[in-house]
């Protein structure tokens, strides 16, 4: 895995972001500064346009990941339909070996492209929808010993959400909070971690609206994340 020479340096980040449907330019700033009180981050930021069907021109420069520590995917480009390119995205995250952080609309991304799979396979999950209802998610720990969880308050009542509704969680997938959908009338993972063909991942679907995001739990929650998934000898 491609990590940090020493822990005293700062944690060398790349966010992609943009497409469709959230408000990617004050998340920026949320994560750069909520992030920031708990962890230090040396940010490179690729921010694109609404379009769903944006190609991010990040993903087709020569090893684009090596010089980070950790890949941060806060996209939403779900109307994508070119299939090499999505997989181009995952073989450059298993080449390198660099850690994956996925929030929300990043598990929409992509859903349209024949090599859905080959995204969905590292980011650890599949769902292609949420519920209709904007609502507090009540999300409830489910391995609450995790190092993730450490502080977690479950449960945790979220300021709004946009709840994912989860079709499946592939085999090296550790769900580690869950919150119960009324629609589909079971719970829905919300927070875990993958480990795919040598890349670590860390996903939460919560994220969509920025009350959410600037919570002290969930700007917790996902820095513990990202020390997870730059971590080597992490649980």
């Amino acid at each position: 895995m491609s990590g940090r020479a020493t822990a005293a340096e700062p944690l060398r980040a790349l966010l992609v972001t943009g497409g469709c449907c959230h408000d990617y330019e004050n998340q920026i700033k949320i994560l750069q500064a909520g992030l920031g009180k708990h962890l230090d981050i040396d940010w490179t930021v690729e921010q694109y346009d609404e379009k769903r069907d944006r190609k991010a021109n990040v993903y087709t420069k020569p090893k684009w990941a090596e010089s980070f520590d950790v890949i941060i995917h806060n996209e939403c480009f779900g109307g994508v339909t070119d299939g090499e390119f999505v997989e181009s995205i995952v073989a450059e995250h298993v080449r390198s070996g660099v850690p994956a952080v996925v929030i929300h609309c990043s598990m929409h991304s992509y859903r349209n492209a024949p090599t859905a799979d080959a995204w969905r396979g590292l980011i650890g999950v599949t769902s292609k929808r949420h519920e209709k209802a904007k609502r507090s998610l009540k999300v409830v720990a489910r391995e609450a010993e995790h190092p993730i969880l450490e502080g977690f308050p479950s449960p945790w009542s979220t300021p709004n959400g946009e709840l994912y509704i989860i079709e499946r969680s592939w085999p090296n997938t550790q769900v580690l909070a869950s919150a119960y959908s009324d629609e589909e009338k079971a719970d829905q993972p919300v927070v875990w971690t993958n480990q795919y063909k040598g890349v670590r991942v860390f996903g939460t679907t919560l994220g969509h609206h920025n009350e959410t995001m600037q919570d002290d739990v969930w700007l917790n929650l996902t820095a513990k994340g990202i020390q997870w998934a730059t971590t080597a000898d992490a649980q």
